[in-house]
This record gives structure tokens, C-alpha cells and sequence, in this order.
């Protein structure tokens, strides 16, 4: 549908868009305020269901973190080229059991800022280069096996932060992955959150649950899952 294409052609990247590297940009004091926000969220908060496929714990949406990203618009706004509104975000407590397969974000997660708290020690982070999309499923998952076996025709760059670092991806156009967190027989662990951002003025858009009533398509409502967050 051309209408809907058009309308959701603000999620797509700039070709062109490198992932920034903001070094420094938690000076101590600011990384120690921000290691003990974390070690007093109480453990009946913590989400267990990416424990298996992430090795992770996470929390989403936790308030110091949701009025962090808010204060977070302008810069990221700059970093990213465009203006910027907050979607979501997430801390997430790896383990030694972490992995992150390659993968794409939904547009509800356009822009990444994906900040380090405290690590076992620097845990690369894999990038593409920016791809075109919408594409249909059998050339996403030919992508994906690409990335994985490291045959891929998109440009690779890893990167890896210290604690107090930050990136700045477009994580519903980079394929991105993690290969399993080095652990030597020690404990192993990486302590990141991320905060999602999309384009200034589409949080209805990026909820397939407003599709229906945004393009008048009374038929998406029945699709299994929609009302679903992107």
C-alpha cells in the first residue's frame, strides 16, 4: 500500500548514517550515581524472560531511567541528524551466559543510545552498514544468514565501549550482534541500557495497533498480534 509506504519511510536511515562513539560521556562521579541506581532496583522487578535466549535480566522503562532519556533529546537529536522523542528504553544485566544474535529492531527502536555501566571487560558490538528496507522476508532472513556466517556484502565494523561510553545506532537498519560474552572461567558480565528514540512526532505511527484507524484498513485490526508494541 503506497500510503502506508510512504508514511513509514521517516524509520528508514540516512545511507550514509556511521555509528557514533561518544566517549566520556559519564564523567566517575556520574558513573558511580548511576552503578548504585542500578544495584537498588529490587530483584522482584527484574524481567526472566530473556534470561535463555540473551543471558540477560532486564528492566524496562525504570523511572530514573525514563527521566535520564528525557533529558538525553537534544543531544541525541544532534547525534542522529534529525529531532528525536523518546519510544522506550531498557537496562540489561548480561551474564556469562550473554549472546545477541544478529538482528534488526523494529522502527520503534530507530535510534539507539546504548550506554555502558560496568563490565567483566569490553564486549564488542558488531555493526552493518546501513541497509535498504522494507524488504520482503526471504531476502531478510538470506541477510541475516549472511551476517551470522560472515559472508555478508554490508560493510561490518565492531566497536567496544568502557564503562561510561556510549553508541549511537539505527537499530531497525544496522543488522547489530554480539558474539558470546568472553568468560575464561571467570565471572563474566556487561551491564548496558539502552535508550530507544524515533523520529519527533510518530508514536502513533509506530503502533501497529493504530494502523487500522490511521490508514482507515479496518482489516489490519485482525491481524494475531498487532495491538502488540512495534
Amino acid at each position: 500500500m503506497p500510503e502506508f509506504e510512504n508514511a513509514m519511510a521517516v524509520f528508514r536511515t540516512d545511507p550514509s548514517y556511521e555509528v557514533q562513539h561518544i566517549r566520556g560521556f559519564l564523567d566517575e562521579r556520574e558513573l558511580k550515581n548511576l552503578r548504585e541506581e542500578v544495584a537498588a532496583i529490587p530483584r522482584e522487578a527484574l524481567e526472566l524472560h530473556e534470561v535463555k535466549k540473551f543471558g540477560r535480566l532486564i528492566v524496562h522503562d525504570w523511572p530514573p531511567f525514563v527521566a535520564m532519556q528525557a533529558k538525553l533529546v537534544d543531544f541525541v537529536s544532534e547525534l542522529a541528524g534529525e529531532r528525536v522523542e523518546p519510544c522506550y528504553n531498557f537496562l540489561s544485566l548480561y551474564s556469562r551466559r550473554g549472546v545477541c544474535e544478529p538482528h534488526l529492531d523494529t522502527p520503534s527502536a530507530k535510534w539507539t543510545f546504548d550506554l555502558c555501566i560496568d563490565q567483566s571487560e569490553p564486549w564488542p558490538i558488531s555493526f552493518s552498514s546501513i541497509i535498504p528496507w522494507p524488504e520482503d522476508r526471504d531476502a531478510l532472513v538470506e541477510d541475516w544468514r549472511a551476517v551470522k556466517e560472515a559472508r555478508s556484502h554490508y560493510k561490518i565494523r565492531s566497536l567496544s565501549l568502557e564503562p561510561g561510553e556510549a553508541l549511537l545506532f539505527s537499530g531497525a537498519s544496522q543488522w547489530h550482534f554480539r558474539d558470546p560474552i568472553p568468560a575464561d572461567g571467570r565471572r563474566a558480565f556487561c551491564d548496558l541500557l539502552f535508550f530507544h528514540y524515533i523520529p519527533e512526532g510518530t508514536s502513533e505511527l509506530v503502533q501497529p495497533r493504530n494502523w487500522a484507524r490511521l490508514f482507515d484498513v479496518p482489516e489490519l485490526d485482525t491481524i494475531p498480534g498487532i495491538e502488540l508494541h512495534a
